[in-house]
């Protein structure tokens, strides 16, 4: 029931102050993706909504949100209970979605949830009050998708006392959202005038109301307890020239005059049962100890003293929260211990009711931490599935002392640290807790213990690698080894989720000397790679797979890719048989099978059995485009770029550098290289920032490719110089070759310009050695002379195509006179007399793009 009150709209007064304009703006919102409600606690934002509600002829679901709310599985088991409630048996289907992981991906489930929406038969509204609890990242980023694509017979109406955390102005723009903001929660005079004379049955002159209205901006709490207030007052006049200042002080003096007439008996149960979100008869005695609590709640409501009934029964209440935060003032202030009581007292009942999570909630603030441990431990496995989020503010707010001699409290503290990027705080904590498990050692059973420390090791280690200490990794994994040679448990966590951390995107980006990591990723892979049941080492396969392309080595590639492919272990897993399809889809593409490379993806897509499958498609479908391009099969790839969604003009992240370099590239060579350069710019500022040598590496040469595209030849040439300086000591190769006939082109000329100037600032060698890899040395001055323009390399694109003149024409923008001119030129440097000559020789061409 307590759950159940939640979803519940919130019964009003019988008699409220008519509002329609407000009721008109309202009703807009039904011919809108999102209403919202937004102002500061007091201005009526409930009690307009609920009424508006009641009163509405579309089918309404209703959340009261909490901050038990405030994590991605309770919020969206509220959303979907709601809708419940009023849709019976919707979203049997979609229990999985509520144990996702945030983390690794949101799109999955919503785009569930939204396709069961986009089913239903008729409109819905659905109403998510006090939204201000809500400030987990994952589910802004997800409400802000869910309301991209909500469908056109579904309503969202948010209340909330700050703006929204995800951006709306798309919607505004659009003309799908209607704003109700505090200026329009403000009464009016007529408005005000009827609230004191039907309502409250307060006899005042306009004169009097309208300096209440200045003295309140027309604020509806202040209003109403400058009511309460009016009615014991012997002189009104007097009493209105009080009211000055502030709103917030206005309501602190209001609430003491009216706090101060109450008898001790109410003043006491205000208290006591101010620290309670919902209450009701039982709750309300357990905390108070007062028999006659119903009595003191319907007392309380017939005063109108901001108690807001949420059943239709009026069994249950809650305080409006201007009022539960001046008695919890008093309260903690006056007596604090006996403040600590009350909490205690309501975790008794929430516990005794098996609200365990209220009850935490409650031990925790009345500083019963022994309590509030024991039942965290207990809820240990369900919490750490699924509400990630409440179990780290709680495990913050307890002393460290409290759970010291509870070893999974501290693996999974530092485990959310490493994921959300906070190392350097996770390894103190690991740091730490090392001390603490070893003093543990004589109170645990030896593989207990064992177990204990080979687990945190692991982390030290996964820890040590993304801060590029390879050494202290070395030691933590010998470390782990030592203490469990069969590997972590914990390596076998999510093995059917594609985790978007976007460091695992590129293992080589984390650590800047390939050396290094080649003999690092060596050592451990001959240590674990004889162990048949050991998926970790499916990281360091693909880590060091990455790096044999990168240096062109296609022999040792292929044998320890398909070792790796092999495993059964690392099949298992989802991220990791992503990531060795994807390497497969590169090989076979540098070895020039290009049908084969897109049949791979292409046959890849169709085996995902994941919760995470439109985060892997995502991932498939930017490769497949990655590959298009390089195949000269540019509409494809613009196509691609369309669906994705991606914009030059986006908030860049890191974890989709590489979609971003791929959309990079297809609005160069869609004559919109000014756009493509500005995006570069945006990513070389955030790659800089984070120095990741391998991003900025692939970024200056995606950027010198960008800028040659664009006729800045000489800008074009410097930037690749820079690529080249950092590239050269660890030996990059596929980078550079992977770009094609523009980036050899480049090469070649840098050649040249070294042979007649003597220029010293490009590492001549290693420009040599890159032709030759790219199977162009010592060609590579007869590919000077048969250099195409950027029309030519368009045009030719367009022949390989199967296209005819005619039909380029039009595609190109040009005329056919001029498509013939190119076809000849066309003909001549690449040394052919005939369209079949040309199709087969743009092979060998588009090979090298």
């Amino acid at each position: 029931m307590f759950v159940q009150i939640k979803l519940e709209i919130p019964q009003t007064r019988k008699s409220v102050v008519a509002r329609p304009r407000l009721n008109d703006k309202l009703n807009e919102g039904l011919e809108s993706k999102l209403t919202l409600v937004s102002a500061h606690a007091g201005y009526g934002k409930t009690t307009m909504l609920s009424t508006w509600a009641k009163q509405c002829e579309t089918m309404v679901a209703w959340v009261s949100l909490d901050k038990l709310d405030n994590d991605w599985a309770p919020f969206w088991n509220c959303v979907l209970s709601a809708i419940r409630e009023r849709v019976t048996g919707f979203g049997e289907k979609l229990e999985l979605f509520l144990k996702m992981e945030p983390a690794v991906s949101f799109e999955s489930g919503v785009t569930a949830l939204l396709n069961e929406l986009n089913q239903l038969d008729e409109s819905l509204v659905l109403v998510l009050d006090d939204y201000h609890v809500i400030d987990f990242p994952m589910v802004h980023h997800a409400m802000s998708y869910f309301l991209e694509y909500l469908p056109s017979h579904i309503h969202l109406y948010i209340a909330s006392r700050v703006e929204l955390a995800f951006p709306t102005a798309k919607l505004m723009a659009k003309g799908e959202m209607v704003h109700i903001n505090m200026k329009d929660l403000q009464f009016n005079l007529d408005e005000g005038t009827a609230f004191f004379q039907d309502m409250m049955k307060v006899s005042l002159t306009k004169e009097q109301i309208f300096q209440l209205f200045r003295q309140t901006e027309g604020w509806v709490s202040g209003l109403q307890l400058a009511a309460i207030t009016l009615k014991r007052s012997s002189d009104i006049a007097a009493s209105i020239r009080q009211f000055n200042g502030k709103q917030r002080h206005i309501f602190s003096y209001l609430m003491e005059e009216v706090y101060g007439n109450l008898p001790e008996s109410m003043r006491q149960f205000l208290l006591a049962t101010s620290i309670l979100g919902r209450m009701n008869r039982d709750l309300c005695q357990a905390v108070t100890g007062q028999s006659n609590s119903q009595e003191q709640l319907e007392r309380l409501e017939q005063l109108n003293l901001f108690l807001i009934p949420l059943d239709d029964h009026r069994e249950w209440y809650r305080y409006h929260p201007l009022l539960s935060d001046f008695l919890q003032q008093i309260g903690a202030r006056e007596n604090p211990e006996q403040w600590r009581r009350f909490h205690v007292y309501a975790a008794y009942w929430f516990e005794n009711q098996r609200l365990y999570e209220d009850a935490v909630e409650h031990y925790i603030k009345g500083k019963h931490v022994e309590d509030a441990v024991r039942l965290i431990e207990q809820l240990l496995p369900e919490l750490m599935q699924s509400k990630v989020n409440v179990l780290t503010r709680w495990i913050t707010l307890l002393p460290e002392s409290s759970y010291e001699q509870k070893p999974m409290f501290e693996m999974f503290y530092i485990s959310k640290l490493l994921e959300d990027g906070a190392w350097n705080k996770a390894l103190y904590r690991a740091e730490q807790a090392e001390k603490r498990f070893e003093a543990l050692k004589d109170g645990l059973p030896e593989t207990e213990w064992k177990q204990l420390m080979g687990n945190l090791y692991y982390f030290c280690g996964i820890i040590c690698y993304l801060q590029r200490n390879l050494n202290r990794t070395s030691y933590y994994f010998e470390l782990l080894d030592h203490y469990l040679p069969e590997g972590s448990s914990f390596q076998n966590y999510g093995s059917n989720r594609y985790q978007d951390y976007y460091l695992f995107t590129d293992l080589l980006s984390l650590n800047n000397d390939l050396k290094d990591v080649e003999k690092f990723l060596l050592k451990w892979i001959q240590i674990w790679g004889k162990r048949k049941q050991y998926p970790f080492v499916g990281y360091l396969y693909i880590s060091y797979c990455m790096l044999l392309y990168e240096w062109n080595n296609f022999e040792d590639l292929e044998l320890y890719l398909v070792t790796a492919m092999k495993r059964e272990d690392l099949h298992k897993n989802i991220w990791m048989r992503i990531q060795l399809n994807l390497l497969l889809s590169w090989f076979q593409q540098a070895l020039g099978k290009d049908y084969e490379a897109i049949e791979s993806l292409t046959r890849l897509s169709s085996t995902i059995d994941s919760p995470d499958y439109v985060l892997i498609m995502r991932k498939i479908k930017e490769q497949q485009a990655h590959l298009f391009f390089r195949q000269g099969q540019i509409q494809q790839a613009i196509d691609w770029s369309g669906q994705a969604g991606l914009s030059p003009s986006d908030e860049v992240s890191i974890h989709r550098m590489d979609e971003y370099l791929v959309l990079a590239k297809i609005l160069a060579t869609n004559e919109r290289k000014t756009e493509a350069l500005l995006l570069i710019d945006k990513l070389e500022c955030l790659v800089k920032k984070e120095n990741y040598l391998r991003l900025h590496i692939k970024l200056l040469i995606v950027k010198s490719t960008v800028l040659k595209l664009s006729h800045q030849t000489e800008a074009a040439l410097t930037v690749l110089k820079d690529a080249l300086k950092l590239s050269k000591p660890t030996g990059y190769i596929r980078s550079f070759i992977d770009e094609g006939a523009t980036m050899i082109e480049m090469l070649t000329e840098l050649l040249e310009e070294q042979r007649s100037q003597r220029d010293k600032a490009a590492p001549h060698n290693y420009v040599e050695k890159l032709l030759k890899e790219a199977q162009v040395w010592p060609t590579y001055e007869l590919l000077s002379k048969a250099r195409l323009t950027d029309q030519e390399v368009k045009v030719l694109f367009l022949i390989s195509e199967g296209l005819h003149n005619k039909e380029i024409a039009p595609r190109m923008h040009i005329s056919l006179d001029t498509v013939k001119f190119h076809v000849k030129n066309i003909y001549r440097k690449l040394g052919v007399n005939n369209r079949t000559q040309a199709v087969k020789q743009s092979k060998h061409y588009f090979h090298l793009m």
